[in-house]
């Protein structure tokens, strides 16, 4: 337990300080990544975040309950509903606006508009940091399973390429809002810190209930790829041409496979 912990806290740490560094291009900029390149950055994440949830989430969690001799698709299939029903759940609730829509979602509020941005990518940073934590248990379960550590690795590896651009797709919109660079970066980083914050918990979680892990794998896939078709894909194309993130979808699909496989 103790190592899975260690484990998930490195690599979730991993992800949350490609977030900051991400963050850290409002020292460099002043205005808003250019339409084309943002459209590419958020394809790229999506095709990250598609390949994460069926190499590293689903088909890991078929071969677990099938491994304990049940049938690999109902927990996959359960789980996977019960993420994307726990995000659809957040969603509505938590207020929070995304970049460039004109009204905040979820339960009206008083809160500033700046605190609505940085909660609309911090809510779905959760799920991005239970597949991460989730994986290293996984393997710690397994008995240290140097396949499935390096397996954890390659998703951490993915998951921080992507938060990358992430960081910065929230810092400077704040810093165009008219917060200063200091605390544009300041809620662009903290706007990660939820990865660590998950991943540590649902190593703690999956050691107390090891037959659910199935389960808690393909939840983390169902609410992974309900960011990814509500939120990523849809902002990717907007505008009249979408090849920009079309092709940044397919890259860093094709990003994430190369990483599970050639390190799995």
């Amino acid at each position: 337990m103790q190592q899975a912990i260690l484990w998930a806290a490195g690599g979730t740490g991993f992800t949350f300080l490609m977030t900051t560094l991400g963050a850290a291009l409002v020292f460099f900029f002043r205005k808003h990544v250019q339409m084309t390149v943002q459209r590419i950055f958020l394809g790229f994440a999506a095709g990250v975040m598609i390949a994460a949830s069926v190499w590293s989430l689903l088909v890991p969690a078929i071969e677990e309950a099938e491994a304990a001799g049940g049938i690999g698709w109902i927990p996959a299939a359960g789980g996977f509903i019960l993420g994307i029903v726990f995000l659809m759940l957040m969603d509505g609730l938590l207020p929070h606006l995304h970049n460039d829509a004109p009204h905040p979602e979820g339960l009206s509020s008083s809160w500033k508009r700046t605190t609505l941005l940085v909660t609309a990518v911090t809510l779905h940073n959760i799920p991005e940091g239970m597949a991460v934590g989730l994986s290293f248990a996984l393997a710690a379960q397994h008995g240290g399973d140097p396949g499935l550590y390096t397996a954890a690795m390659a998703l951490a590896i993915g998951i921080g390429i992507q938060n990358f651009p992430e960081g910065a797709a929230i810092a400077l919109p704040l810093r165009h809002e008219g917060l200063p660079a200091w605390k544009a970066f300041l809620f662009g980083s903290l706007s990660g810190v939820v990865e660590p914050i998950f991943g540590i918990l649902v190593v703690l979680i999956a050691g107390f209930i090891q037959p659910l892990m199935p389960w808690m794998l393909s939840f983390a896939a169902g609410a992974m790829l309900y960011v990814v078709v509500e939120e990523l894909i849809p902002e990717a194309h907007l505008g009249e041409h979408s090849h920009p993130g079309t092709l940044g979808v397919m890259g860093g699909f094709l990003v994430m496979m190369i990483l599970d496989v050639a390190l799995g």
